[in-house]
């Protein structure tokens, strides 16, 4: 196993705290670990992708360090995404190495997201790092259209991985794209299904992200339509629950189960928005629909003993958090509102 550089973060009781223009106080950090992918989701690649150069991605003691600057600042919540995050080489080495600020107490949670096609091979190993829980992107039971959506997935491996992942012990939150004309019939489905397995579920609004082979016209559901659809079948009722993330959830009486509402579109979410992202290169990003960006790699890689110009970038990061963002999904054949796909910047 390699080694990874243990820095000291700062006491609890020093830390200050990153709050934006806005009075928001940021604690929850996204970090991609991978632009790289091994599906083709119809609604996030074009089948043909050119990812970054290796040479360019932050090695794992790079991501570790930059991770703990983060936690030195207040981050108490960390989520590795991708690309998906399980494809990359020595990914458990760096998993492993940032359990180890959970159970110290300097983060409150370590989590994934991530399409399951690995699980099965690093579920129990995850467990033991400290992860207690994970996002798995599935948008179809279906095993043709599955691999339609997918272009290259098997969904009997997918769901091999969520039932690794259930025996090892980590709870599952299953993410569902909802795409019109696709997978809508699924969804009354998908919703008794979760609730069978006591899976939270969210469901999403397509995002305009990065050229790929589709139009997103077509592909656009609004999840308000969704909504209506639903509680003609269930009864819903609103929930305060917020875990850090956008979306906004609710009650299903007839399962019991927990049903989440991801809406850039249909409803802005971004008013009590608490988190960053960061790409596998070092990017910071403030928000997810804006393209304003840090660059975290040159003084991290420039003072490599010395956080100081490190913490002064992400500080100048978060003084620049938008309000909000501006996707909008409009006309036909319309460039998407960002070029880079949602790979680059982490789900």
């Amino acid at each position: 196993m390699s080694q990874i550089r243990n820095a000291s973060p700062m006491p609890l009781s020093d830390r200050p705290s990153l709050v934006d223009p806005f009075g928001r106080h940021v604690h929850y950090m996204r970090l991609s670990v991978t632009d790289r992918c091994d599906l083709r989701c119809v609604y996030c690649m074009a089948e043909s992708m050119t990812f970054l150069p290796k040479a360019d991605l932050l090695t794992l003691e790079e991501l570790a360090r930059l991770s703990r600057a983060f936690m030195a600042l207040g981050v108490r919540k960390l989520r590795l995404t991708g690309g998906e995050p399980l494809v990359r080489r020595g990914i458990m080495d760096l998993i492993g190495e940032l359990g180890r600020d959970v159970a110290a107490g300097r983060l409150d949670e370590l989590t994934l997201t991530t399409n399951a096609t690995q699980l099965d091979r690093h579920a129990e190993g995850l467990y033991r790092a400290g992860v207690r829980r994970i996002n798995v992107s599935i948008d179809s039971r279906d095993p043709v259209r599955f691999q339609r959506i997918t272009r290259w997935g098997t969904l009997d491996r997918v769901m091999n991985g969520i039932a690794a992942a259930k025996a090892a012990g980590l709870a599952v939150k299953i993410n569902m794209v909802a795409l019109r004309g696709e997978n809508e019939d699924e969804i009354e489905d998908m919703v008794r299904w979760c609730g069978e397995n006591r899976f939270d579920l969210t469901l999403i609004e397509t995002m305009p992200l990065g050229e790929i082979d589709e139009d997103r016209v077509d592909q656009y559901l609004s999840l308000a339509e969704v909504r209506r659809r639903l509680e003609a079948r269930f009864t819903l009722t609103d929930l305060p629950d917020r875990t850090g993330g956008p979306a906004r959830y609710v009650r299903i009486a007839e399962t019991g189960g927990r049903l989440g509402f991801i809406t850039p579109l249909s409803h802005n979410f971004c008013e009590s928005c608490n988190r960053v992202r960061v790409t596998c290169t070092g990017r910071l990003y403030m928000c997810l629909g804006q393209d304003d960006q840090v660059d975290l790699r040159e003084p991290l890689r420039a003072s490599p003993d010395d956080d100081t110009p490190l913490i002064a970038a992400i500080r100048r990061g978060i003084d620049a958090k938008p309000k909000g963002h501006d996707f909008v999904i409009e006309r036909r054949g319309a460039a998407p509102a960002l070029t880079r796909h949602m790979s680059m910047t982490g789900g």
